[in-house]
């Protein structure tokens, strides 16, 4: 049985879902960015070798984890991002997880320039041939995966694949997060929830 403060509460939260419901019937590009930005997420860069061995890469924060056994994970490419080619015709990425001192990184890797790997140091992934760079001194970790699998979804491509070779920096580095269209460490964001 609810209280009076319960049915109020309860009450409350009708009237919220119902102007949720009917509002999202005019969800625009725009509200949907703004909408998404309310959830903060971890920093990567996603990383594949072009045909000619290019090195290609991009910032993605649609990344996530999907299974222990076998060890899987997805990220999001747009369909339309120039390393989205050399992820289909390597064959595999890797997904450097940025350090909480590379919001810049995140930044360059965003954009559409030319020079994304300039002054960066990198190598392959000696146990994935056919993933991605990953990148040296900059990650809180990193995983290469082979590709596993590949759904269309929209405007992007969800890529699921297969962990062959990651490593972590330890507790020492701390990873980037960005949510509410900011960079923020981990640490930092630890701090202000104490």
């Amino acid at each position: 049985m609810l209280d009076d403060e319960g049915l109020a509460n309860k009450r409350g939260w009708m009237a919220m879902a119902k102007t949720l419901h009917r509002d999202a019937e005019r969800v625009t590009p725009e509200r949907f960015q703004g909408i998404m930005s309310r959830f903060p997420a971890g920093v990567t860069v996603v990383t594949a070798y072009g045909e000619g061995g290019e090195p290609r890469g991009l910032t993605v924060s649609a990344f996530c984890s999907v299974s222990l056994s076998p060890p899987l994970v997805l990220v999001c490419v747009d369909r339309d991002s120039e390393t989205l080619p050399a992820i289909l015709s390597s064959g595999g990425y890797t997904v450097n997880f940025l350090a909480a001192d590379h919001a810049d990184l995140a930044l360059r890797f965003a954009s559409k320039g030319p020079d994304k790997f300039e002054g960066l140091e990198y190598g392959a992934p000696a146990g994935c041939p056919e993933a991605g760079p990953v990148l040296e001194g900059c990650s809180s970790a990193y995983v290469a995966c082979r590709l596993w699998r590949e759904v269309e979804a929209g405007d992007h491509l969800v890529l699921v694949g297969l962990v062959r070779e990651g490593a972590s920096a330890g507790d020492g580095v701390t990873p980037l997060v960005y949510g509410e269209r900011r960079f923020a460490g981990w640490r930092q964001v630890r701090e202000v929830a104490s």
